[in-house]
């Protein structure tokens, strides 16, 4: 086994992110737009306040090498939390080839399945490692019409290259692939029920500290 191979997997820790992440806000999203140019496909912008809000809400998972940056994703709610999303994946180049994704994936997953039981979970992506990930975790390919018609959700997508596309298409297809989750069809693998009642877990603690 390589020495980074054994640096990957032994000290690189993913976790919710909290207050004490923010200081990372800056270094994602350069992360993130660096990728999207790399790839030359398109990306939703979001400002440095939405993503320390997602922080603050414990609506995130980072991904710490040692306090470098290593990976992030952020989860969101949209049609009055019928429906949740995780967005924003991303890992830092030194840290990929690793399975560092999909463990980020997996976990911003379970954070979905622990706070939204009832939500549809889903998401629109042009990532064939992405697309992967997804049919693992018992995603489906779906029209565009199958996810929300939550207008906020949608107008997340202007900040996109393809922009263009989704509005000539009156909202039907576009450069990313939609996908989703349906807890009435699917069930959970046993990793994602471990990790929700880790996070299930975690909330209660809190609420009891936050109590006394």
């Amino acid at each position: 086994m390589s020495k980074r191979m054994h640096t990957i997997e032994v000290d690189i820790k993913v976790d919710i992110a909290t207050e004490d992440d923010i200081k990372y806000v800056q270094t994602i999203l350069d992360t993130i737009e660096a990728a999207a140019k790399v790839r030359g496909t398109g990306i939703a912008k979001r400002s440095p306040e939405y993503v320390e809000q997602k922080m603050r809400e414990g609506k995130a998972i980072i991904a710490l090498a040692d306090g470098e940056f290593a990976g992030f994703c952020y989860i969101e709610t949209w049609g009055n939390k019928q429906f949740v999303a995780n967005s924003g994946l991303i890992v830092a180049d030194k840290f990929r080839q690793h399975g560092l994704a999909k463990k980020i994936k997996q976990m911003a997953f379970s954070l979905c399945r622990a706070r939204y039981p009832e939500a549809k979970v889903f998401g629109l992506t042009s990532g064939a490692a992405v697309m992967k990930i997804n049919t693992e975790l018992g995603y489906e390919p779906v029209t565009f019409a199958q996810l929300t018609d939550d207008e906020a959700f949608w107008r997340g997508c202007q900040g996109c290259i393809n922009y263009d596309i989704l509005t000539r298409t009156e909202r039907k297809y576009c450069i990313c692939t939609a996908m989703l989750y349906d807890p009435k069809t699917h069930k959970d693998k046993p990793v994602i029920k471990d990790l929700v009642k880790k996070f299930k877990k975690q909330e209660q603690d809190k609420n009891k500290n936050t109590e006394k």
